[in-house]
């Protein structure tokens, strides 16, 4: 599974400490971690909960990633801006108990965390348990396991709800401020990475137009 780590400005400076996490979990059970910024609270490109949950969609609509893991101060900022996206379903998850009823009930693509919020001593030990109720065996098997079905049933309306409610991820990047997404694309690394990953070709090729765009000279 490809899993994204996206940090918005005002917890950047802890970018280091969830990467770690992130990648001490999850690497040694076959996923692979992109880290797209922000690195540090000084980095040339500044990402928003908004911009989260933009880039959020883009890189889940697009197949670049499987699970986008996010999240802001509080956590409910990125969570409501990735869940704004067609085809995100992002989790507010808080500790271990809560990653591993995201997992098994809503079998979500996306969890925001909170960074500022109760994120003191000991902040990475429970990183690295929800990242491990997250990604270590199956997800979506139901708990209790006896309401499985029913709530596979659920996920399934609810994606179908979430198709009928939103737009297509390319109508969307064509219809936003065309600011505002290149401001979320303009991260360090973000082109190394997505392009590398991108299933759709047709995502792929408007945002190398909307990069074009803003390189032409005035």
């Amino acid at each position: 599974m490809k899993i994204a780590l996206i940090n918005e400005n005002s917890q950047a400076a802890k970018n280091s400490i969830i990467h770690d996490a992130l990648t001490s979990v999850a690497e040694p059970l076959g996923h692979q971690v992109f880290n797209y910024g922000m690195y540090s609270a000084e980095d040339d490109a500044s990402l928003t909960y908004v911009m989260n949950g933009l880039l959020a969609g883009i890189l889940l609509n697009s197949g670049a990633a499987d699970f986008v893991v996010t999240g802001c101060g509080t956590g409910m900022g990125a969570m409501l801006a990735c869940n704004a996206m067609p085809g995100v379903f992002c989790g507010l998850v808080i500790d271990p108990t809560d990653a591993f009823l995201f997992g098994q009930i809503n079998d979500g693509n996306a969890i925001s965390m909170p960074y500022a919020k109760g994120f003191g001593w000991a902040a990475e030990l429970n990183l690295k348990d929800v990242y491990a109720k997250l990604f270590d065996g199956e997800r979506g098997l139901g708990y209790p396991k006896e309401r499985a079905e029913i709530m596979r049933k659920n996920r399934g309306i609810l994606k179908d709800l979430k198709a009928v409610t939103c737009n297509d991820m390319l109508t969307v990047l064509k219809k936003v401020d065309q600011d505002l997404l290149r401001a979320a694309i303009a991260g360090e690394k973000f082109a190394e990475y997505f392009y590398a990953n991108s299933q759709d070709a047709e995502i792929s090729a408007y945002l190398k137009s909307v990069t074009a765009r803003e390189a032409e000279p005035a």
